[in-house]
């Protein structure tokens, strides 16, 4: 038992001399203490944590920084895209004004007895039997009550029903009171137009008093007979159904409306024109 104590010191001994020696030799190398080292092996654990942590915060700041410029730019590109899409809207409202405005004038070109007063289209009210809007144009430019409403193609909108000095209200042809003299543009068959009697199609009308013996034809023009209201052959709709009415002797036809009511943004309000 001695003699292995004796061992284990020897060899304590030993490896103590060759750290020692170790160390004075990279002491003699480094240019530093013996205790210098020392103190330096048991602080570089502490500083290697340390220089972690500060790596640790400048990559924090470094993604807070390039957050928060992130964030600018993504609203600085949000209101780009939201200004190029009210350019692009506004481009198209002008486009499609433009149009109508050489539908207009060709319109003028064919009936130079027309006056017509444009005006955009600024409320609607709808229900099961009635459809009416809002145009933004009233006495003050020369509209009264009775006169009729088409677009720039010359189609059938409705009858101005109220006015006031900057505005009117404008009844469809989808409005069920609303009672329109048509002809069937290629037979010459007379009936009354109306809207809002068709079950489950509300934007279709309904022409009545069609004689039994009528030849009726899908997609056949409708267009106004003629009256004070309404001048002649404005486009009313085009057939696209008929039947007899509840009598037998009578027959009716269904039409799907010339004019888009619900699509429509301008009007054009018929102030004058010769009956002749």
């Amino acid at each position: 038992m001695r003699k292995l104590f004796t061992t284990k010191l020897r060899v304590i001994l030993v490896l103590a001399l060759l750290l020692t020696a170790g160390l004075a030799i990279l002491s003699g190398v480094t240019g530093q203490s013996l205790p210098d080292m020392m103190v330096q092996g048991f602080l570089a654990p502490f500083r290697a944590g340390a220089t972690s942590l500060t790596q640790q915060a400048e990559q924090f700041y470094s993604y807070m920084f390039r957050y928060e410029a992130l964030a600018a730019e993504n609203e600085q590109l949000k209101e780009q895209i939201a200004q190029m899409e009210d350019e692009a809207r506004q481009a198209d409202s002008i486009t499609r004004e433009n149009e109508r405005l050489r539908e207009v004038l060709n319109l003028k070109s064919v009936h130079e007895d027309y006056v017509l007063v444009d005006a955009n289209i600024i409320a609607w009210s709808s229900t099961d039997y009635t459809n009416t809007m809002t145009i933004n144009r009233g006495t003050k430019a020369g509209i009264a009550e009775g006169m009729c409403a088409i677009t720039a193609n010359g189609q059938v909108v409705g009858l101005v029903t109220e006015v006031g000095p900057n505005y009117a209200v404008v009844k469809t042809v989808l409005d069920s009171t609303l009672e329109i003299s048509a002809t069937i543009a290629s037979s010459g068959y007379n009936g009354m137009v109306q809207g809002g009697y068709i079950d489950g199609h509300k934007t279709l009308l309904k022409m009545d008093y069609l004689p039994s013996a009528a030849i009726i034809r899908n997609k056949d023009q409708v267009v106004t007979s003629g009256s004070t209201v309404y001048p002649r052959n404005l486009i009313l709709g085009y057939i696209v159904d008929a039947g007899f009415d509840d009598t037998g002797v009578a027959k009716f036809a269904i039409l799907e409306p010339a004019a888009e009511i619900d699509r429509l943004e301008q009007v054009f309000i018929l102030t004058a024109y010769s009956t002749e």
